[in-house]
């Protein structure tokens, strides 16, 4: 009927803000305990095996297999680690640009996606099994490109104490040379951590000082949600 085929697209665009909810909602204990390249690594795989079911909904005649996809692709998209790791593994003189890079691939990416989904191409009867498990290519690129990059400096040194570890890090990535300003930074960055007051979602509702910066944002977020780009 038409009443449920309506409801069941709705479940579907739905639950991918759902994973994505979830996701964001346990990212930072994640970085914190395993790091960002293992949670980078997780999520690729994590990519695969929702595009892997997606792509066998089809043949299992299950729609059932699209929502668990989508949801395991909300999951990993939203957990924001791929910013974070490249503009911590990047020079500093390169590190705005670096973090530019990401906001560019995500919307190049939707471009591209945009236009396979059309009937001319991947969005046919017959082809849009594929279409659905494409997004399993770019995590398999990166799942097998990832263990050859070392973990971020910033992390091995404010999380972990390694100072030995980050800078053999420094070294695989920018190559061999005076890095001590780099460390200075990360030294300087975890003294004002520990002077600094970490605030949960609940403390930053509710502290005063943040309530128009919080205002903003969500105006902003729930503006981007309601255009229909998850529709997409």
């Amino acid at each position: 009927q038409q009443d449920n085929l309506l409801f069941l697209w709705s479940i579907t665009v739905s639950i991918f803000g759902i994973g994505g909810l979830l996701g964001s909602s346990g990212s930072r204990y994640l970085t914190v305990k395993f790091g960002k390249k293992k949670c980078l690594l997780c999520n690729n795989v994590l990519m695969i095996a929702a595009a892997t079911i997606m792509g066998c909904s089809k043949i299992a005649h299950s729609f059932e297999m699209i929502l668990i996809g989508r949801f395991m692709c909300g999951v990993s998209l939203c957990v924001p680690l791929h910013h974070q790791y490249v503009g911590e593994i990047s020079p500093k003189k390169l590190r705005g640009s670096a973090n530019s890079t990401t906001s560019f691939f995500w919307s190049l990416g939707k471009a591209i996606g945009q236009i396979s989904g059309q009937r001319e191409l991947l969005g046919s009867q017959s082809l849009w099994p594929m279409l659905m498990a494409s997004c399993g290519f770019p995590a398999l690129v990166q799942l097998v490109a990832l263990p050859f990059f070392p973990e971020s400096p910033p992390y091995l040194l404010i999380h972990k104490g390694d100072q030995e570890g980050c800078k053999k890090a420094i070294r695989q990535l920018w190559g061999e040379g005076q890095h001590q300003a780099e460390i200075d930074d990360i030294m300087k960055e975890k003294a004002t951590m520990k002077n600094t007051k970490i605030l949960s979602v609940l403390e930053l509702v509710k502290e005063p000082a943040f309530r128009w910066q919080l205002y903003m944002t969500a105006v902003l977020t729930a503006t981007i949600q309601l255009c229909g780009i998850n529709a997409v």
